[in-house]
């Protein structure tokens, strides 16, 4: 009769996005080092890895259905790339000059990003008071931040509370918000500063206000690539690669619920025989982490439900370039939410990464505003007929006619492609930093459970890569003492 390696160890991750990927991947990698005997096995309810990095192919157009670039400047997204062979795969945007950068859709007319963007706000006075996006009055309100005395006090606030503070409501609603609304997707006047840019709090303690930190900040060397970049053939290569490259993964299966057992846990399995582990790593949405601890572990459950979560709706428009006149020169273009429009941004994905549309054809994504209905994942129309989902229809009918009023485009799109995401996008909401402290000091009381994804400490591929590293760190540190 076999008899078990009683010196072996296990570990399941619950969540095949890419969080979850990295964990595996940075235990995996660790116990090869140690020359630790560990089992890693990853399961996800959907039928393939990736969660919401995805990415669809349809008559030489690459559409990616999730995120379609990675900030460069956070290493961990380029070096998981690398470490998994994708390193020759990565490519930046659209570096021709005339056509970089994003435009600010105002009262009917594009206009251009002030120049010296850090972040969310211009390094210098100059380009924003050059900008035409403000009024005089405006300007002259920004230009207030070279005298207004810091706040005091280590509370947080608002994103939109602490710019129109220091700059002004104008600034705010015109400029900072659209940025922030692309990044987030969510209201700035709800964001938590200190969970998104706690940077800018700094330079107003330390200098008084944030353009006079900004002139006092070190120049930063140009970089090496793009500031954001892609991998060819689409980001969905990533969670495949990494998947690959793992030991154990199981999908289609969905973890119905987890229950202590001695010093370990029992994951019951939907479908399939329950497993055994020493410890585990939830990285999937905060409410689907809350209801696998609630029953032995309420008190962060609690905590995890107080993290609101908004919805993304996208549609993909294709044309061929001789039906549009617009010269699309740049990345697309963002909308202030106070010009009250359905559509609130629009990346012109053939400029911005030119390989996602085959030669003479064009390609946009319109992200809508409005809550999704119906489950994650509910909608991936791709027809030129009529949906049979009223609420694909009505996106539709939206999307094109954004492209007719401000793009002027009159002929119908070669096809269209709808994607639904409900309750996809986690919003750090004031009080995120000591919300996300107190889980972590309640997963104390709980050895063996820990949590990585985009709820927690950022949103973007790097930020979950650098999370779930995080957490299997934190495993690797547990389970010699378990």
């Amino acid at each position: 009769m076999a008899t078990r390696n009683m010196s072996r160890k296990t570990v399941a991750v619950i969540g095949a996005g890419i969080s979850g990927l990295a964990a595996a991947y940075a235990l995996e990698r660790s116990a090869s080092g140690l020359g630790m005997d560990l089992r890693v096995m990853v399961f996800d309810s959907a039928p393939e890895v990736g969660g919401k990095i995805d990415t669809v192919y349809r008559d030489g157009f690459t559409i990616e259905r999730g995120p379609d670039i990675f900030l460069a400047r956070k290493p961990e997204g380029i070096r998981l790339c690398e470490a998994i062979g994708l390193g020759s795969e990565i490519i930046g945007t659209n570096t021709d000059p005339g056509r970089m950068g994003s435009r600010i859709y105002f009262k009917g007319s594009f206009y251009p990003l002030p120049e010296g963007l850090s972040g969310l706000v211009p390094a210098r006075l100059g380009p924003l008071a050059r900008s035409p996006l403000l009024s005089p009055a405006g300007k002259m309100r920004a230009a207030l931040d070279y005298v207004l005395p810091a706040r005091y006090g280590d509370d947080d606030e608002s994103v939109g509370a602490f710019i129109t503070r220091r700059l002004g409501q104008e600034a705010f609603s015109r400029l900072v918000d659209p940025l922030l609304g692309g990044i987030y997707g969510g209201d700035g006047d709800a964001i938590s500063l200190m969970a998104t840019f706690p940077q800018l709090r700094r330079l107003e303690r330390i200098h008084g206000g944030i353009l006079r930190g900004l002139q006092a900040a070190p120049a930063v060397e140009p970089a090496a690539t793009t500031p954001f970049v892609s991998l060819a053939g689409g980001m969905r290569r990533l969670p495949q690669a990494v998947a690959a490259a793992l030991s154990e993964v199981r999908t289609g299966i969905r973890v119905a619920g987890i229950s202590r057992k001695g010093a370990g846990y029992t994951l019951e399995l939907e479908g399939a025989r329950a497993v055994t582990c020493d410890a585990f790593i939830a990285a999937t949405p905060s409410f689907v982490s809350a209801n696998l601890l609630r029953p032995w572990a309420p008190e962060i459950a609690q905590r995890l439900d107080t993290i609101p979560y908004g919805s993304m709706d996208a549609v993909f428009l294709a044309y061929d370039r001789v039906d549009v006149d617009h010269p699309l020169d740049a990345y697309g273009y963002i909308t202030p939410r106070s010009e009250g429009r359905a559509v609130r941004a629009c990346t012109w994905m053939s400029t911005k990464l030119p390989d996602r549309a085959p030669a003479g054809r064009v390609l946009l994504r319109m992200f809508i505003n409005g809550a999704s209905t119906g489950s994650s994942n509910a909608s991936n129309s791709a027809s030129n007929s009529a949906s049979t989902d009223p609420q694909d229809d009505r996106l539709v009918r939206i999307a094109v006619s954004e492209a007719r009023d401000v793009l002027g485009i009159t002929a119908a799109p070669l096809f269209h492609v709808v994607q639904r995401w409900s309750s996809s996008m986690p919003h750090y909401a004031v009080g995120h930093v000591d919300r996300v402290a107190g889980i972590d000091i309640g997963l104390r009381r709980h050895p063996g459970c820990f949590l990585a994804g985009a709820a927690y400490r950022g949103v973007g591929i790097p930020d979950c890569i650098r999370d779930g590293e995080r957490a299997a760190g934190e495993v690797m540190a547990y389970l010699p003492k378990s």
